[in-house]
């Protein structure tokens, strides 16, 4: 293959990657929008509806505007073809929750955009002096050559100690030019735009690595051992071996070290206190300066998040796997084809068989529950008798106060109504004329249970029974009322003054 088809390969490859497939499209523009609009520089996860909502209401205003080449279609059809482009993904967060968030691709694309935003030089003293110090450092660090490490160090000592002296003996302190500054500022800038793109595909390399587990778990081809195994090393090899895997680690050690971490909040509050910051930094790249740490925190969070799901599911595979269960079930298997074949040995080819799909359910009549259990037999231990002396002591009054209605008493009263000795027109007029002891919420019942007796009927009306409890606490009752029956119409009395005189005449003749 020739120099130039070598080329050709490397950069159609490269446009087949889904962040030139996103920004190679005419409705780039209108697709980048939308992802700044919605997840602005943190990348931080959209509930899926709360997405759907949004880049709905984005393409109207944005069509408002004139333009036509527009995404068409629902938000939910969209965001399933931005999926489909690797643009988008989709995933729990911890609350269980649908979320979408912006894949590395798409980070990328954004970052390119934001680049070619900013107005920088293609060519300046600052940009110079970084290669050279940058180079200079490198090389300090990496030369082999333990002389021109110790000569390369003194070199800087000597220059910074020259400049120190030079300022400590109060010589005019040079100023940083306004060019120097916009220069400074794009080239950091451009460094933490970077950083979201870098955890992402970190983070979507740990994902990859969960499906291809839980891949190789369900194949079964391989011990779970050497699956185990495997995905420590492929985890060890991405954070040592990889580019974005040396970056995580990085980060992870800068926020381990309080002091860096409190080093850098300072520096970059110095530089944003500058006297020239304000014509150079909009209030946009002030607050992503301003938010470097809480960015890095961010993506830290995410891409342990995402290793822990990958932990978890080795834990889940390693904890519920249960190998006698998989050999029982294999056993079945064979002994299922072992029969087929022999079946098929004495069958023609077109013979069929009706295989129930389930198994016939047993039919039992009675399934004991309970089983003999000697210790039931054992008669309950005897009862020890009760000593008078400890009984409580009642009085007659106590007992009658806790007993059922004094049915002869209230006989009698009763009798003395309808004689007119008791003058009452109905039984709630005779209760409230009779004495506290006999007016308890019980007799009541009483009175009631005799009227019963002699067939006396209620009226559809109520009349209110004053009931005295025996500790002196009234109750007000509503009782269907009872009026008395007229002495000289009651059969029942009349009856009973003729066997009367039947009574005296007998005893007079004899």
């Amino acid at each position: 293959m020739s120099e130039v088809a070598g080329e050709l390969a490397k950069v159609t490859s490269a446009f087949a990657q889904p962040t030139l497939t996103l920004l190679h499209q005419r409705q780039a523009p209108v697709v980048i929008t939308i992802f700044r609009a919605a997840f602005g520089r943190n990348n931080k996860p959209i509930p899926t509806a709360r997405l759907h909502t949004q880049v709905e209401e984005h393409l109207a205003q944005i069509r408002l505007t004139g333009e036509t080449e527009v995404p068409a279609g629902s938000g939910r059809d969209i965001c399933q073809r931005w999926m489909r482009g690797q643009w988008l993904v989709r995933s729990l967060d911890e609350g269980g929750h649908e979320v979408y968030s912006l894949t590395s691709h798409a980070q990328q694309a954004l970052e390119l955009v934001k680049n070619l935003t900013r107005d920088r030089a293609t060519l300046s003293e600052h940009r110079i002096a970084t290669i050279v110090s940058t180079v200079r450092r490198f090389n300090s660090e990496a030369n082999p050559d333990r002389t021109t490490r110790v000569s390369i160090l003194n070199e800087e000592i000597a220059r910074l100690q020259a400049e120190r002296d030079r300022l400590v003996d109060g010589a005019d302190l040079v100023g940083a030019t306004e060019d120097y500054m916009l220069e400074g500022f794009t080239e950091l800038l451009s460094l933490i735009s970077a950083l979201p793109s870098d955890f992402a595909r970190v983070e979507e390399r740990f994902a990859t690595i969960r499906g291809e587990i839980l891949a190789a778990f369900r194949a079964e081809d391989r011990p779970a051992g050497e699956v185990i195994d495997d995905y420590l090393a492929r985890a060890d090899a991405l954070i040592t071996a990889t580019q974005e895997g040396r970056a995580f680690e990085g980060a992870f050690a800068l926020l381990r070290d309080d002091a860096l971490v409190a080093q850098l909040r300072e520096d970059l509050t110095a530089l944003l206190d500058h006297p020239l910051s304000d014509r150079i930094l909009g209030e946009a790249d002030r607050a992503e300066l301003r938010g470097t740490v809480r960015l890095v925190r961010d993506g830290l969070d995410r891409v342990l998040s995402q290793r822990s799901r990958v932990t978890a599911t080795l834990k889940e595979y390693i904890v519920s796997h249960d190998a006698a269960h998989d050999r029982e079930l294999e056993q079945t298997l064979r002994q299922v084809e072992s029969e087929l074949m022999t079946w098929m040995a004495t069958t023609g080819p077109r013979a069929t068989h009706d295989v129930p799909l389930l198994p016939p359910r047993a039919g039992v009549e009675h399934l004991r529950e309970r089983f003999h259990d000697p210790a039931d037999d054992q008669p309950p231990e005897p009862i020890a008798p009760a000593d008078p002396a400890q009984a409580p002591a009642l009085s007659l009054a106590d007992l009658l106060t806790q007993g059922g209605p004094q049915l002869g008493t209230l006989r009698q009263r009763l009798d003395a109504a309808r004689s007119a000795l008791l003058p009452a027109g109905s039984l709630g007029e005779l209760f409230a004329a009779l004495e506290p002891s006999l007016r308890r919420p019980v007799e009541i019942f009483g009175l009631l249970h005799l009227a019963a007796e002699r067939g006396w009927r209620a009226e559809h009306t109520a009349e209110r029974f004053g009931a005295v409890r025996p500790d002196g606490s009234t109750r007000t009752f509503a009782v269907p009322r009872l009026p008395l029956p007229d002495p000289d119409l009651d059969p029942g009395r009349r009856s009973g003054e003729h066997k009367s005189r039947n009574d005296q005449e007998r005893k007079a003749r004899t």
